[in-house]
């Protein structure tokens, strides 16, 4: 058993959604943490789940990383437990220095909401364990800031660390510039620290873990997490 917390800010409205997947489905000890909340010792991971924290003013998870719960996420970092980021969590992991990169605004300039396929780049990580490489995965996104960027020594030293998980493609797994939903640089989807114990990533695990909502390939995340125990 892994105890899990799901970070709730402001604005947060897909809390619910990974607490319903990881203390339901996976039957995982799993709390709500309220943001500011400055101790989180007890859990083995944090996830930092998407929305719309703070009402996305400013920039995505530009306020959400002054809250008091980030200090100790990034405290829990230090230690080498897990934190992952899903989609406006991926945004406050940027913000917050837990992972290189930005996200900027998505190409088209529009809000995108549908079913995108992502290969498995590295299965060398806590978050991608239960996968294969180069396995496709269909998960869903929605996001309007979700392009993700980089200067050339930055994304050099990703490439050199294997620290891109994850990459959108077609369903075949090849690289196209139609299966880039958003614009990001080398359709980077997801990447975790040099560490390996923080991931972030845009596309919706949580949202594709039931057969009842079209896909169970997001539910690989997180058992790829159990293996930890």
């Amino acid at each position: 058993m892994m105890r899990f917390s799901v970070v709730v800010f402001p604005g947060s409205n897909c809390d619910h959604d990974c607490y319903h997947v990881l203390k339901h489905v996976l039957g995982q000890p799993t709390e709500f943490v309220w943001h500011k909340e400055r101790e989180i010792s007890k859990f083995d991971c944090v996830v930092l789940p998407g929305g719309f924290s703070y009402g996305d003013y400013l920039r995505t998870g530009a306020i959400a990383r002054f809250s008091p719960v980030m200090e100790a996420v990034q405290k829990h970092a230090e230690r080498g437990k897990l934190v992952i980021g899903i989609c406006n969590g991926f945004q406050i992991l940027t913000e917050s220095g837990l992972l290189p990169g930005a996200l900027l605004r998505n190409a088209s300039l529009q809000f995108v909401c549908r079913f995108v396929h992502v290969r498995v780049e590295n299965t060398d990580s806590p978050f991608t364990r239960k996968t294969s490489k180069s396995e496709v995965l269909e998960i869903p996104i929605a996001h309007g800031e979700g392009s993700y960027f980089a200067d050339d020594d930055t994304l050099a030293e990703l490439k050199k660390n294997d620290q891109i998980l994850v990459r959108y493609t077609d369903r075949r797994g090849l690289l196209t510039p139609e299966s880039n939903p958003n614009g990001s640089l080398e359709s980077i989807a997801g990447i975790c620290n040099k560490r390996r114990n923080v991931f972030g990533l845009m596309p919706h695990p949580e949202r594709a873990s039931e057969r009842e909502l079209g896909s169970v390939d997001g539910i690989k995340i997180f058992k790829s997490i159990l293996e930890m125990n």
